[in-house]
Parts: structure tokens; C-alpha cells; sequence
């Protein structure tokens, strides 16, 4: 049997329709829903890491195969071993596996995914180097390429640099999603714990206004309880303000017709 029948037959073994079926709810895959359409086999991330462990050196094109799969842990079996393979590359082979991942990038269609891999492989590439693809990737009308742009930057966070990951978050700070809320609160979060409460804060003081409510709270989630209280009143105040204007327009463009 070929290393890519090996790989699906060990995910099969594995399987479990029941958890198929929860799976299938937990992600969003009914019509309309942010993974329509995707299909799941049933198994637990731990025993797909356990396969890619096991296969760490696939070849390319088992991968690229993986990746086409419309079995949702067969992609996420692929995207294992590209970053354990990008990890343990040489420079050609890390160019070769980053150029891979944005070809195959339509593949990385949901969060788990981009969560698993994006600072692994695209942040780590960009670290210290031209980052105005996360540009492209922030401004992209698909969902997932804007989480990955994101989450690339955690890997910027993780050496104690912030400024990456604020740029993007500004890009993305009035974005209509809720996964790119969470994502970006997430990140927000991550710059306050491993950068600076203090860089955390100035950027929350710009936009606390205007960011979706989700965003503020992953975002001020390790927060003490005074200054979690601060930007919570300081969002519901903004709230306040917008609704008493909204009323006071409403009052004013109905003032003509009680005249008639």
C-alpha cells in the first residue's frame, strides 16, 4: 500500500460516525454556516497528531493530495506534517513548504486549521522579513485567509513584538465576522500577557469605541476585575452615545411630517 493509502486507512481505523456527527455540528458545516459542506470522519486531534507523527517525512504530493481531501481531518493531517516538515527544513525546503501552504491556502478552510498552522509556517516565514502579504491576507474578502493574517502574527507575539500583530488587529478591528472577533481579541490578549499591558491598553483606548463587543471581552479576559470594569463601561458608554444619537436623527427627520 502507497505511504497515502497508509496515512487514510490509519484516519479510518480511527474513526468514530458518532463523533462524525457532533463534529459536523460543532463546525458550522450546515447550510449557510461558516464550513458548509465540510465532511468529518470522527477523530480526535491527538490521534490525527499521532499519525502525522508517523509520517512526518510524507512526500509532497501525499500531502498535496491530503489537503484536496473533502475529509476535514485529512486536511488537518496534511497541515501536521507541514509543520513539522517546515520545522525541521533547511531554508530551500521552509521556502518551498511556505510557497506550498498559499497555493494549497483555499485548503486551510477553517479555524482549527488556520489555528494549527498559520504562526507555524507563514509567521515564522515572515519573521524579520516583508510582511505586506499579511496585507493581502487582512484585506481579503474570504474569512480564513483574513484569521490566518491574524494569527500569523502570533508568532511575532511569542518573541515579545507587538507591532505586527496591532497593525493587523487595526485592519481587522471593525471586521463583521465573529471568528475574526475572537481572533483578534485573542491576539490582543496574547500582546498584553507576553508584550506589555501598557501597548495592550493604548490600542484598546483608540478603538474601545468601535470594536465589536466580543473582541473587547477575549481581549480583556486576563484583565483585573477594575480595569476589565474600565473598557466594559467605556464600550457601554459609546454604545449609549450612538443609540442617543441615533434617536435624536430619528426624532429630527420625523419633526417635518407632524408639520404637514
Amino acid at each position: 500500500m502507497s505511504e497515502l493509502g497508509t496515512m487514510q486507512a490509519e484516519l479510518r481505523t480511527a474513526a468514530d460516525p458518532a463523533r462524525a456527527r457532533f463534529l459536523a455540528r460543532f463546525f458550522k458545516t450546515g447550510p449557510g454556516e461558516y464550513a458548509e459542506g465540510d465532511l468529518f470522519l470522527g477523530i480526535t486531534v491527538p490521534a490525527v497528531r499521532k499519525i502525522s507523527r508517523k509520517h512526518r517525512q510524507a512526500p509532497e504530493q501525499d500531502v498535496v493530495q491530503l489537503l484536496a481531501s473533502p475529509y476535514h481531518e485529512e486536511r488537518l493531517l496534511a497541515l501536521l506534517i507541514l509543520v513539522e516538515q517546515y520545522r525541521r527544513g533547511d531554508p530551500s525546503r521552509k521556502q518551498a513548504i511556505f510557497e506550498l501552504y498559499l497555493s494549497c491556502i483555499s485548503r486551510v478552510n477553517n479555524w482549527d486549521l488556520v489555528d494549527i498552522t498559520a504562526q507555524h509556517i507563514i509567521g515564522s516565514h515572515l519573521y524579520g522579513k516583508d510582511t505586506s502579504i499579511l496585507t493581502r491576507l487582512a484585506r481579503s474578502e474570504n474569512l480564513w485567509e483574513r484569521r490566518i493574517a491574524m494569527l500569523s502574527t502570533y508568532y511575532f507575539i511569542r518573541r515579545g513584538e507587538a507591532d505586527e500583530a496591532l497593525r493587523i488587529a487595526g485592519m481587522l478591528v471593525n471586521d463583521s465576522h465573529d471568528l475574526i472577533h475572537k481572533a483578534v481579541g485573542w491576539m490582543l490578549r496574547e500582546v498584553g500577557k507576553r508584550c506589555s499591558v501598557g501597548i495592550e491598553c493604548r490600542f484598546l483606548d483608540r478603538h474601545v469605541a468601535s470594536m465589536p463587543r466580543t473582541m473587547l471581552r477575549y481581549a480583556i479576559e486576563l484583565f483585573p476585575e477594575n480595569l476589565k470594569a474600565h473598557y466594559l463601561s467605556r464600550k457601554e458608554a459609546a454604545g449609549a452615545g450612538v443609540l442617543s444619537r441615533r434617536r435624536s436623527a430619528g426624532r429630527s427627520s420625523e419633526a417635518p411630517q407632524r408639520h404637514r
